[in-house]
């Protein structure tokens, strides 16, 4: 009965551990988010590439989970965004949006990350973008 309890708590303890060990994960992928700027250094939408659209806008993500979106300086949109390290996706929602940043709204698929960009994809129907973020 002693062994059985003694596997009992280990079982438990590595539980813990597991779930303490995925919530570090987890802070350091909203820590390297959160931490400066980003920009978009790239984007394609159906083969064209519109990079340039982008060029005036910075990205200030935030642990709570809003994301300001600065044009020239200035903040012109507050949204939403979310990412999951263990689906590799991550998502925008900007309401009611001006080109293009309607363009960054839905879930997309993190095709390639780093700590300092993220290459992501994104298929709705016929439509396929791509865009890489750079930290600035």
């Amino acid at each position: 009965m002693k062994k059985l309890i003694l596997l009992f708590i280990i079982a438990i303890s590595f539980g813990g551990c597991k779930k303490a060990i995925e919530k570090a994960q987890e802070n350091l992928v909203i820590q390297a988010m959160t931490d400066g700027q980003w920009a978009i250094t790239n984007f394609v939408h159906n083969g064209n590439n519109i990079t340039t659209d982008f060029s005036v806008y910075k990205f200030k993500y935030y642990s709570n989970k809003k994301v300001d979106a600065i044009k020239n300086g200035v903040l012109e949109k507050t949204g939403d965004w979310d990412g999951d390290p263990y689906t590799m996706t991550t998502s925008a929602s900007f309401p009611s949006p001006p080109y293009p940043l309607i363009l960054i709204n839905g879930s997309w698929h993190i095709d390639d990350n780093g700590w300092t960009f993220v290459v992501a994809s994104q298929t709705v129907g016929t439509e396929t973008k791509t865009m890489r973020l750079d930290k600035q």
